[in-house]
């Protein structure tokens, strides 16, 4: 039973007001209030009208995380809401906020950088292996012909290394190297020496035992430390932390690792347009102080830095697994539920679902690009 709306809850906008503009603005995405259709909403409370138009993306996050509304295809509703284009519609001073903050401030420095690994990272190995493949592998797997996730993300793992021509006795970087499978993967499989850097203490350590016994050396370290010189080198899934501030710093420390003929492999999400901010929801509850690159900002920062080789997109392929992630989450919930909660199942059902909508919708992408300190002697043929 929807609850009574409290005396201070009622502001200028009265909940049928609200109410019919919410139903309006989802009309443009054909998505209905308490429709029958697996991507319509169903409200539960009535507050939830005035929360989505006071707070936007943020207010629809939290108020989904309260229960005060429901979705069956949570995917679907938001790939709808993108496309139409919604969000640009609507702003809140939230979203000022957020904009002014980055602006003022340097959201990703130094000491701000092991934040994202102490509040996402090290919540729990259970839950990122029962979510994960065999080798945890945290980002974009690679589907072209791939039927499991455990094919396509060593598929992944194989095209990267690929693309960066690792050769037996090459000293490679490995800037965030999560819990170090791809490290193993590239050590076992082409025989290289591997240095991987994370701010997560919990990867660090699982890391250290995964790789125990091969030429891989981890440690916990913003990126902005790192030291050496390196054959090869690449960054899987974490450029998302750096922060448009700090991609100049970023490719400078990629150039000063590598020779003259080295190459480097960088793998990212990335945006359709330039923002200094990332999604307040998600910065808040899942990777803080995150956002992501738009081509533009990758361009300026390897201007005069580093030579751009090859740009590949595969975005679509992040839709499917994150999917293949949400569908293993789904199957681990009732031995995770006791440790982690109902709040925590529905804020991690709606980070899933939603960047799953996200990717169907062509709102976000996935990049690899191929960089070397002054461009290749030959042609650049990248593997596909």
């Amino acid at each position: 039973m929807a609850k009574s709306i409290p005396s201070q809850d009622r502001g200028s906008c009265r909940p049928d007001p609200c109410r019919r503009r919410v139903e309006a603005l989802l009309a443009e995405a054909d998505v209905r209030i308490d429709g029958s259709r697996p991507w319509d909403i169903q409200v539960h409370d009535p507050r939830f009208f005035r929360r989505v138009l006071a707070e936007t993306s943020l207010g629809l996050g939290e108020s989904y995380m309260d229960g005060w509304w429901d979705c069956e295809r949570l995917d679907e509703m938001i790939c709808r809401v993108l496309r139409a284009g919604l969000l640009n519609r609507v702003r809140s001073w939230r979203d000022i906020v957020a904009h002014l903050q980055a602006k003022l401030l340097n959201l990703q420095d130094a000491r701000r950088a092991f934040h994202v690994g102490e509040r996402h990272y090290d919540i729990g190995d259970d839950l990122y292996r029962a979510m994960l493949d065999r080798c945890m592998i945290y980002s974009c797997a690679y589907w072209k012909n791939a039927e499991t996730l455990e094919a396509a993300q060593e598929a992944k793992l194989d095209l990267i290394f690929r693309k960066l021509q690792l050769q037996p006795g090459m000293r490679v970087i490995d800037i965030g190297c999560g819990w170090g499978g791809a490290a193993r993967y590239a050590a076992e499989r082409y025989g290289v020496e591997v240095y991987g850097v994370t701010v997560s203490r919990r990867q660090a350590e699982h890391a250290r035992r995964l790789c125990r016994g091969l030429p891989v050396t981890i440690e916990l370290k913003d990126y902005r430390e790192i030291r050496g010189r390196f054959d090869r080198g690449f960054s899987i899934g974490m450029f998302e932390h750096v922060g448009y501030k700090n991609y100049a710093t970023y490719m400078e420390v990629v150039r000063r690792c590598l020779p003259e003929d080295g190459l480097f492999v960088l793998h990212t999400i990335g945006g359709n347009v330039y923002e200094t901010h990332g999604n307040p929801w998600v910065t808040r509850y899942i990777f803080p102080n995150s956002m992501l690159p738009s081509i533009q900002q990758i361009g300026e920062a390897i201007q005069g830095r580093l030579i751009m080789e090859d740009w590949q997109n595969f975005g679509p392929d992040y839709e499917r697994t994150l999917l293949a992630w949400y569908d293993n989450f789904e199957r681990a919930w009732p031995d995770l539920a006791p440790r982690y909660g109902e709040r925590f199942y529905r804020m991690w059902r709606f980070y899933l679902l939603s960047f799953a909508g996200a990717f169907r919708a062509r709102h976000l992408q996935l990049w690899q690009i191929v960089l070397s300190p002054r461009g290749r002697p030959r042609r650049y043929d990248a593997p596909r």
